[in-house]
């Protein structure tokens, strides 16, 4: 950094740090009318694709909520593609050293059996594809449906299992289940590929993981729930549970006698190697056939096949009056607000239940409802806990998108990383952070806040940085048509007034609801520089404000 711009620079961040959050009453707004204002428009953009572009504001301020909608549920997914099966274990031959002159064997260990590859095509999905809704909405799947990179490292499964999350996310949920659960990458996660039937002589049982978490963490909680999302009570005040351990044992019998799809041309037999293109196969050998303990009661018959048992016991949990306000409230949190009040948490739920022709649990009316939502439409936050911090993903795109950024995706993968969040690559099936994590002595829900600390501020501050001032980076000789990082502040050095361009630079960026507070530091900083360099007053503005709390904190 320039030593010129330190004082400057420390004294404005220390002024933006102090000045809160952005502004915009408390006002409750209306529904979505036919035309959206530019403010709207914008706030549109940040919940529902991976950031405004002032090309595309004004497109869908002109197309409206409905026209915008419309087009976006009827976009085919940009899937990942050009990943084919690799065998679990590497051959003596893969490996990876970025010394030795570029082949397939050179990269096969990073570009086969790492994400690397898979992490660079989401960056570059988000950034350009056309189906930013379809994109936005599967990547908050894949943090409620959770595989890791910790267990599935080999790229062309990863690769499928967010291709499934594409195809499922405007789907039925009861499908978006059952390919999840037959998913042989969830499969090898959570321990329902070849989970064998009891077996007395040996002293086994079924592996219960699965059929924990698909009820905990995909579906319905822990606690029933009223239609608002708040927990159902006893006679003692105390929450009721869902579901005991009889209950996830009946579970894991249910989930016995599946195994890996054959290759193509191979036998299938009971324990097929390990291949996760396609879904997984039953064996009935190994599938318990005695009668199941489910939720509230039901009781499955003995003697039913796998298939039988799996439908059944999918349909209970899909049906459980919890799983509405349990995937309306998560849905809520990815795409909207940390602190989604009771009643709008109900209608959403309301709309999983019935999408108003009688279908349940069809996630394009759900997502439309959430988006058209009085919480989220508006030229501002519907009250003073709406918005939530943007995670490290969203935060690299808003920012690239919002000044005009191209990449490959192998600097944002990276930065990602330093930020707290290694796409597709959580510590646990809990996802980077949990849905109700509060802030520290406050009773406000704040989830992303579990991975912000020091080093991971300090990271988004630095990669701001590296990208206004650094020019990014460069392309990456080991990458095929790789054009590295950068972004295009071209339009805003040609902005005289510093006003004008702190200005244009909220409204792009954060939809004109910068402070005045903030918006003053930031002139006072710009206009430090010298008046003749457009370029440079350009970079020291959009590193203010894409570094500052009050852009960070979506709203």
């Amino acid at each position: 950094m320039p030593s010129r711009l330190k004082p400057v620079l420390v004294l404005s961040a220390l002024c933006l740090a102090a000045c809160g959050g952005g502004g915009g009453s408390a006002t409750t707004t209306p529904p979505p009318p036919t035309g959206l204002g530019v403010p709207d428009a914008t706030r549109l953009l940040e919940q529902a694709s991976f950031g405004p572009t002032p090309a595309e504001v004004t497109r869908v301020a002109a197309l409206g909520f409905d026209g915008y909608l419309k087009e976006q549920l009827a976009i085919a997914a940009t899937g990942y593609q050009g990943f084919v099966f690799t065998p679990h274990t590497p051959p003596a031959s893969c490996s990876y050293d970025p010394t030795m002159p570029t082949s397939a064997a050179s990269l096969c260990a990073r570009d086969q059996y790492s994400l690397f590859q898979v992490q660079r095509g989401f960056f570059q999905n988000a950034l350009a594809a056309p189906d930013q809704l379809r994109q936005r909405v599967a990547f908050a799947l894949s943090q409620i449906l959770v595989v890791s990179g910790t267990e599935i490292y080999e790229a062309y499964a990863m690769a499928a299992y967010q291709n499934m999350l594409l195809d499922d996310a405007f789907g039925n949920y009861r499908q978006l289940l059952e390919d999840v659960t037959l998913s042989p990458v969830m499969g090898r996660y959570l321990d329902m590929a070849n989970n064998d039937k009891p077996n007395a002589a040996r002293g086994t049982s079924p592996n219960e993981n699965y059929a924990r978490e698909v009820m905990q963490l995909f579906s319905i909680g822990v606690y029933k729930l009223n239609s608002d999302g708040s927990p159902k009570l006893d006679a003692g005040n105390q929450p009721i549970p869902t579901y005991d351990q009889d209950v996830i044992e009946g579970f894991a019998s249910v989930f016995t006698g599946w195994t890996y799809p054959p290759r193509p041309g191979a036998i299938s037999a009971w324990t097929n190697p390990i291949n996760y293109e396609g879904a997984m196969v039953s064996f009935p050998a190994h599938h318990d056939t005695a009668g199941k303990l489910l939720l509230d009661g039901l009781v499955l018959p003995s003697g039913q096949t796998p298939e039988q048992d799996l439908k059944a016991a999918l349909d209970a949990i899909f049906n459980h009056p919890n799983v509405g306000p349990f995937v309306a409230a998560r849905l809520i949190q990815h795409l909207v607000t940390s602190n989604p009040s009771p009643a709008y948490v109900a209608r959403v739920a309301a709309v999983f239940a019935d999408n108003g022709a009688g279908v349940r649990g069809d996630l394009a009316a759900v997502v439309r409802a959430i988006l058209a939502d009085t919480e989220a439409r508006g030229d501002a936050p519907s009250s003073a806990a709406a918005g939530h911090l943007r995670e490290p993903a969203l935060y690299i795109t808003s920012v690239l998108r919002g000044l005009g950024g191209r990449s490959d995706g192998v600097f944002l993968r990276n930065q990602a990383g330093a930020m707290g969040q290694p796409l597709f690559t959580p510590p646990t099936v809990f996802n980077f952070y949990p849905p109700g994590y509060q802030l520290p002595g406050k009773q406000t829900r704040a989830p992303e806040f579990f991975i912000a600390d020091a080093a991971t501020a300090l990271a988004r501050a630095n990669f701001v940085y590296a990208l206004v001032y650094g020019g990014g980076a460069l392309p990456d000789p080991t990458v095929t048509a790789s054009t590295g990082t950068s972004a295009d502040l071209t339009p805003l050095a040609t902005v005289a007034s510093a006003d004008a361009l702190v200005d244009g630079l909220s409204a792009r960026l954060m939809h004109g609801s910068l402070s005045g507070a903030a918006h003053a530091a930031i002139v006072t900083a710009v206009n430090a520089v010298p008046a003749g360099d457009g370029l440079d007053r350009a970079r020291m503005a959009a590193y203010l404000l894409a570094s500052s709390p009050q852009f960070q904190l979506e709203r």
